[in-house]
């Protein structure tokens, strides 16, 4: 069993997580003015499985070694890296780093559905469901009636990138579900963040030198090899090693909330340094999401009901 109410260590590990994360957007939006998506992502799973290698073998960490380990490794790997990073990073060649960021919060709302049909422990309820149907009313809004009307029809470049971000928050919900079994095996996080990131490695190569040859690129500027290099080490390597721990301490439900303290960073910074600008039906989205979080989460509600009585 998790504990449901996350504490004070957790919560601040969630904090840093979130600006790790949220500058992740950020750098994605840099980057892929240089760099076709599949060779951003091979390079930042890529160098953060180097930086935790690096770390496991100089902290003296056990290698993972059974079969059965490493197959949940691949499986990882792929829901919650090579997915997901390939559909940002897709969807961020057309739009803003802040628009992804505020879809990409919408993660909670499909690891609570999954979780509550998979997990024993993290079991839906009437207070959940309302969540889930706020927090994605918050997402049509987003994405904009008309946009959703061309749904299956004749849907432009930027209705289909918002779609790949959402893509990806499903997959990052699966992902959160599938990882809560590394703790129940006695995998410590640190040792689940290197097998993921490795396993994503692996994947990727062949199939990113095969489509997008990587070799035969322009070398990119040292203003793009700074900000991989921040993607994999910090946003990557030291962002999953923090989600492993929260996952296996607060749950699958809880360490999810970080994607809507994310679009904060990633917005500011858009902003900020990209010129980005945000239209005002982001803000009522994300209000709307937040509405429904603020639900699923549950402790706000609570203490509202409280100083009512």
């Amino acid at each position: 069993m998790i504990n449901q109410r996350m504490g004070t260590k957790d919560w601040a590990m969630l904090l840093l997580l979130s600006f790790l994360w949220g500058g992740s957007f950020f750098l994605i939006g840099v980057v892929v003015t240089e760099l076709p998506p599949l060779t951003i992502v091979t390079l930042r799973v890529g160098i953060a499985a180097l930086t935790l290698w690096a770390v496991m073998l100089i902290g003296g960490y056990q290698v993972p070694k059974t079969f059965k380990l490493w197959r949940a490794f691949f499986m990882l790997g792929l829901l919650n890296n090579v997915i997901p990073f390939t559909l940002i990073v897709s969807g961020q060649t057309q739009i803003g780093a802040g628009l992804a960021s505020i879809i990409n919060a919408t993660t909670p709302l499909f690891t609570v559905l999954i979780a509550g049909t998979f997990l024993a422990d993290e079991h839906m309820t009437p207070q959940k469901i309302t969540g889930v149907i706020v927090g994605l009313f918050g997402v049509a809004v987003l994405i904009g009636t008309e946009s959703l009307a061309d749904i299956g029809l004749d849907m432009d470049l930027k209705t289909l990138a918002q779609l790949a971000i959402m893509g990806a928050s499903i997959s990052y919900g699966c992902a959160s579900v599938f990882g809560r079994r590394f703790k129940a095996l006695g995998i410590s996080p640190f040792t689940t963040a290197v097998g993921q990131v490795t396993a994503a490695t692996i994947i990727l190569l062949p199939i990113t030198f095969m489509l997008e040859r990587p070799d035969q690129l322009a070398n990119p500027s040292l203003y793009t090899w700074l900000s991989i290099l921040c993607l994999g080490i910090f946003c990557t390597a030291l962002g999953y090693t923090l989600f492993f721990r929260i996952l296996s301490s607060s749950g699958a439900t809880n360490v999810v909330l970080v994607t809507f303290l994310v679009p904060i960073t990633a917005s500011f910074l858009g902003w900020l340094i990209l010129g980005e600008q945000l239209h005002s039906r982001y803000f009522v989205g994300m209000a709307f999401i937040g509405l429904g979080l603020a639900a699923i989460d549950g402790r706000l509600w609570h203490k509202l009901k409280a100083a009512f009585k």
